[in-house]
C-alpha cells in the first residue's frame, strides 16, 4: 500500500510538473506573439521585443533565483504586454483587400429585407475580378431552407471553411460567408488571426461570386448539404445573420481563429434562434462540420455519410455551370434531401 501511494503520489507531482511546463510556455508563446504581430509599425522593433521577451521570459521563469522573484517579475513584464495588446481596437479604416472591401448593410422592413452591398464578382482565369456590389430585395415569407456548404483548400480534412446559402422559392439563393477581413497584399495566416490582425466580415454574396470563386477559380473541394431546418427556424436565423451583419457594419470586431470563426458563428447563431448544443471538436476543426450534422440527423441520414459526402461535392456541376444564370439550381442538381422535406 505504502508503495501504490508513493507510485500515485510521484505520479501526480509529474503531472503537476508537466502542467506546469505547458503554461509556462503558452504563456511565453502568447507575449512572443503578441509583440511580434502588435501595433508598432516598424518589424525590426517587433522582432526586437519579441526576442527580448522570450529571452527574459526563460530566464525569470527557469534561471531567476528566487523562483518567487522570478515569478513576479515575469507576471509584471506578460501584464504589460496584456495591456498594450487590449489596446489595440478593431477598425473599419483599412486598405482592404478588394474582395472584403466593402462591408453589407441590411434594411428590415416587416416582411421585406433590403440587402445593400451583395457581392457579385465576375472571375476570368488569370485575370483581375470584376467588381461589382448589388441591392436584394427579398421577402422572408418566401425563405424555406437552408444549405451548409464546406470547402476544403485540398483534400477533404479536418480543415475547412464554412458557409450557408439562404434559400428562397421565388429569388436565388443569399450566401453569407463568415471570414478574416485582409488588407490589400495579405494573406490570411490562421496563428496571426489569433492575435488581432484581421477584423471579422460576413459577406453577403451570390453563389456565383461566392461559391463559384473557390471551385472553379481557388480550386477547392467544396460539398453542399441540405439541412433538415424548418422553413420558420430559416427566418429566425436569417434575421439574426442581417442583425449581427448591421452590428458590424457599426462596430468593428477582430476575427479570431479560435473564438470568432466561421464555423463558431454559424453555431452562435444556431444557439441564439434554437438554443444551444453540446459542444463538439467540429467547431474548431470544421472540416468534420457536415459529419457532425450527419450525426445529429440534420442532414440526409438515408446513405453511409462517405457515400454523402462523395455525392456532395459540386465542383464539377459547378465548372459545368459556369456563368449559367441558373448556377445555384444546377449546382443542386440530385443533391439528397433530408427526410421530411
Amino acid at each position: 500500500m505504502k508503495a501504490l501511494r508513493s507510485f500515485l503520489s510521484g505520479g501526480f507531482r509529474l503531472l503537476l510538473g508537466l502542467l506546469n511546463l505547458l503554461l509556462r510556455v503558452l504563456l511565453i508563446g502568447w507575449g512572443v506573439g503578441a509583440l511580434w504581430w502588435s501595433s508598432l509599425p516598424w518589424s525590426g522593433l517587433r522582432m526586437l521585443l519579441a526576442v527580448l521577451f522570450l529571452t527574459a521570459g526563460i530566464w525569470m521563469l527557469w534561471r531567476m533565483r528566487p523562483a518567487r522573484r522570478g515569478f513576479v517579475s515575469f507576471t509584471i513584464m506578460f501584464a504589460v504586454v496584456v495591456a498594450g495588446w487590449t489596446m489595440i481596437q478593431p477598425t473599419h479604416q483599412r486598405n482592404w483587400a478588394t474582395d472584403v472591401a466593402v462591408l453589407p448593410r441590411v434594411e428590415i422592413e416587416g416582411d421585406r429585407v433590403i440587402i445593400h452591398n451583395v457581392r457579385n464578382f465576375d472571375y476570368r482565369e488569370g485575370a483581375e475580378p470584376v467588381v461589382r456590389y448589388e441591392d436584394r430585395e427579398v421577402l422572408l415569407s418566401h425563405l424555406k431552407s437552408l444549405d451548409l456548404f464546406v470547402s476544403f483548400s485540398g483534400k477533404p480534412g479536418p480543415m475547412a471553411h464554412t458557409f450557408v446559402s439562404f434559400v428562397f422559392d421565388n429569388v436565388p439563393p443569399v450566401c453569407i460567408s463568415i471570414e478574416a477581413r485582409r488588407r490589400a497584399g495579405d494573406s490570411y495566416r490562421p496563428v496571426a488571426s489569433m492575435f488581432k490582425q484581421f477584423e471579422l466580415i460576413y459577406i453577403a454574396g451570390d453563389e456565383r461570386d461566392i461559391v463559384r470563386v473557390r471551385t472553379n477559380y481557388r480550386k477547392e473541394n467544396v460539398c453542399l448539404y441540405h439541412l433538415r431546418v424548418k422553413p420558420e427556424n430559416v427566418r429566425a436565423l436569417f434575421l439574426n445573420y442581417l442583425e449581427r451583419m448591421n452590428r458590424i457594419e457599426r462596430e468593428p470586431e477582430f476575427y479570431n481563429l479560435l473564438s470568432n470563426n466561421c464555423t463558431i458563428n454559424i453555431h452562435k447563431h444556431l444557439a441564439e434562434t434554437r438554443g444551444p448544443a453540446p459542444w463538439d471538436w467540429a467547431m474548431l476543426l470544421n472540416g468534420w462540420t457536415a459529419r457532425l450534422a450527419y450525426e445529429r440527423g440534420a442532414v440526409d441520414t438515408t446513405r453511409l455519410y462517405e457515400e454523402l459526402e462523395k455525392i456532395s461535392r459540386i465542383n464539377d456541376r459547378a465548372l459545368a455551370a459556369d456563368r449559367d444564370p441558373d448556377f445555384s439550381e444546377r449546382i443542386r442538381d440530385s443533391l439528397p434531401m433530408p427526410a421530411g422535406f
